[in-house]
């Protein structure tokens, strides 16, 4: 039996886990790093699949864990990129409600954004029509964030692999279907190799609760998959958005509405959406593709009772945006930020992605922030959504923070 050995496992090969490799060679911790991933390509969901968008830190509560992180991981993933000459738009953010009654969020927002150390003005619509003469603010105003940007995301997942490979870090990739042995500190794969570890790090995304489980680590966690959804403007389409333009959110759910955002690259292209539609499966990108229906039927159960029940004002989610996959809604949701946008506008985006959103059932409530539970020799990495890519690099070191003692390679 072939047996592999290192002082760090790492499941999952996306932004998150590759980040936490990338900080523990650069802290000189070791060396002896194997990442593990299901598929043959690292960056296949949601890191690959990102928007792209690097967040400037406008709608985290000041004292989460979210605000911690993500307006220096922006700027460090900011610095990374231009250092590699990577794709990179630094186009900034419209933020502008779609109501009038929604105008006092931007003073909301506004507020986080100062208290997290993001830079943020609020505009009149002189400045907004001066910025962007197409766009649409119910009450006139609108929330400026210069330091939003754009990158291209499956570049820095495969730039962020390229380095961690030529600096040692050994990546088993097409393994999926193994077996955890917490208690030998062993992974069991399907081909009946194994991996000894001295530490392991669960980065496992979309399976990072079943990951989690199979530790006995967070069973009062499981995930609530949403697939994202993006259409684009067509290449002839007069209307050209210059900067990511976003609708006021409702800070109760995890979702921040349809938005435009132009691509990073020599060719932008400009995104809407995404949707925050339930999704049938984990890994549901298309149709029916890898569809789990006992999940799927538990999840929608589950979903019917938080209606019911408008926990944290969950109705407005189901009336406003569960839908949005249907392209009447979406084009008026669109039409909401620019009026002038018509259906022979549009054109479906191969661009698909499934939100790993973590549900608590003993609160009863998703959770709303980064979650990181320890393990035996074992760190979980859970609820790792937006902006976890773009706080990625300095989400890793407060993770490695937290478990630094535990670490006794020799």
């Amino acid at each position: 039996m072939t047996r592999h050995s290192c002082d760090v496992l790492i499941v999952g090969g996306g932004m998150v886990g590759l980040c936490i490799a990338y900080q523990l060679l650069e802290r000189r911790v070791t060396t002896n790093i194997i990442v593990l991933d299901k598929e043959p390509d690292l960056g296949r969901h949601s890191s690959g699949r990102n928007s792209g968008v690097l967040h400037a830190g406008l709608y985290y509560k000041p004292d989460s864990v979210k605000a911690q992180v993500c307006v220096s991981g922006a700027n460090r993933l900011k610095a990374w990129v231009n250092e590699r000459k990577l794709p990179l738009n630094a186009c900034g953010k419209l933020i502008v409600p779609q109501r009038a009654e929604l105008d006092g969020q931007l003073d909301v927002l506004a507020e986080r954004g100062r208290a997290n150390g993001a830079v943020v003005e609020l505009w009149d619509e002189s400045q907004l029509r001066q910025k962007m003469p197409e766009a649409r603010s119910a009450s006139g105003r609108a929330l400026w964030s210069p330091n939003t940007a754009v990158v291209k995301p499956i570049s820095v997942v495969q730039r962020l692999q390229q380095e961690l490979r030529q600096r040692g870090v050994n990546v088993l990739a097409a393994q999926s279907g193994w077996t955890a042995k917490p208690e030998q500190l062993q992974l069991l794969l399907a081909d009946g190799s194994a991996v000894q570890y001295g530490h392991l790090f669960n980065c496992a995304g979309l399976q990072a609760d079943r990951v989690a489980h199979s530790f006995g680590v967070g069973e009062e966690y499981s995930l609530l998959p949403f697939k994202g959804l993006y259409w684009q403007l067509k290449a002839n389409c007069p209307i050209v958005p210059s900067c990511n333009l976003y609708p006021v959110p409702d800070l109760n759910v995890p979702f921040l509405g349809v938005h435009f955002t132009p691509s990073a690259g020599a060719s932008p292209v400009v995104s809407i959406g995404p949707t925050a539609t339930p999704a049938w499966g984990r890994e549901n990108y298309r149709r029916l593709q890898a569809a789990e229906p006992a999940m799927a039927v538990a999840n929608l159960a589950l979903l019917a009772r938080q209606y019911l029940v408008n926990r944290g004002g969950f109705r407005r989610y189901v009336h406003e945006q569960a839908f949005l996959s249907l392209p009447p809604l979406l084009l008026r949701a669109a039409q909401q930020l620019i009026p002038a946008i018509r259906a022979e506008h549009l054109e479906l985006s191969d661009k698909v992605g499934i939100r790993s959103q973590l549900f608590n059932h003993n609160t009863q409530a998703m959770e709303d922030d980064f979650l990181c539970l320890p393990g035996l020799s074992s760190t979980h990495v859970l609820n790792a959504i937006s902006p976890a890519f773009t706080a990625s690099f300095a989400l890793a070191d407060l993770i490695l923070d937290q478990v630094m003692d535990d670490f006794n390679f020799s």
